[in-house]
């Protein structure tokens, strides 16, 4: 007879350890993310494709939490542009400065300052040096190698 109820009893705990796991996740939305937004087409200063992967991002923070939410944006080539028309663009600054204050980081691409004669202190906006990557390219493949999911607006 024990023979008997001791698979029951094992089936009856999976299924309560199953329904308890499901109800935890379901409180805690949709947990921990860590993501990589790819930003590098050409949008011109006034792009409602810049504005969108920007609105993209703050939409995201807001579903998850930016405390369960590693976010970073990897700019290269043509995508340098949504931090060149920030300069000079107070509404661009202000969404710039909101993500990062919410902890999203700004990867920008060195082989694009160096081949397009960029300078990140004259010519982008709040770029410092430890915001500069290598390559946007290798930068992407190394986020995703980390367990970044990777997200193309």
């Amino acid at each position: 007879m024990k023979r008997f109820f001791m698979p029951i009893a094992a089936l009856l705990a999976a299924v309560t350890i199953t329904f308890a796991t499901a109800e935890l996740a379901s409180a805690e939305g949709y947990g921990k993310q860590k993501v990589v937004y790819h930003i590098n087409y050409d949008g011109g200063p006034d792009s409602k494709a810049y504005k969108g992967a920007l609105r993209n991002i703050q939409n995201h923070i807001n579903a998850v939490g930016d405390e369960n939410l590693d976010l970073k944006v990897v700019l290269h080539g043509n995508g340098l542009g949504v931090l060149m028309a920030a300069k000079s663009d107070d509404t661009l600054q202000t969404v710039v400065g909101s993500l990062k204050s919410q902890g999203v980081d700004f990867h920008v691409c060195n082989n694009t300052l160096v081949g397009r004669e960029i300078s990140y202190e004259n010519d982008l906006y709040d770029v410092w040096e430890s915001d500069i990557v290598p390559s946007g390219v290798a930068e992407l493949a190394h986020l995703q190698a980390q367990g970044y999911t990777y997200i193309k607006p």
